[in-house]
């Protein structure tokens, strides 16, 4: 088994990078050298990653209220979101709790409101009165909260 030289093998990249370059100034005569350079960097160049969200939970979270409701209800709840998050926040911050929720996610037999921290029973009633209270549901269908 022989082992190559870094010179070795620094000299046959170099080769294969000037063949390519070669071929893309065949392909596109009427480019310069520099605008040559930038397409054969972009067609090397490994392609750059999303950024994601790493994020991952085994079981449920003592972090979710799950709401259990109609599907028609589930839908008028998710429409105004936006603003009944920030009406639970404001709720809550009245209460001087240090819970805030942070978004809701919809499924089919229930509204789960994820909070940023574990949630106390008196967080629980602030948030069962305020969805009590919403007009656009039937609060007849509306179960009672529960943790997971």
């Amino acid at each position: 088994m022989s082992t190559k030289l870094y010179m070795q093998a620094s000299k046959q990249s170099y080769t294969n990078n000037t063949s390519e370059v070669i071929k893309i100034k065949n392909t596109f005569p009427t480019l310069n050298a520099q605008k040559v350079n930038q397409i054969h960097k972009i067609v090397n160049s490994s392609p750059k990653l999303k950024p994601q969200i790493q994020m991952t939970t085994k079981g449920s979270s003592r972090k979710q209220i799950i709401i259990p409701m109609s599907n028609d209800n589930i839908i008028k709840f998710i429409k105004n979101s936006s603003l009944h998050i920030a009406n639970i926040n404001w709720s809550l911050k009245k209460a001087k709790s240090e819970i805030l929720v942070n978004f809701i996610h919809s499924n089919m037999a229930c509204v789960t409101v994820i909070t940023n921290k574990v949630t106390a029973q008196s967080d629980l009633y602030i948030i069962k009165n305020y969805i009590k209270k919403v007009d656009d549901i039937d609060t007849i269908n509306v179960e009672a909260l529960w943790l997971p």
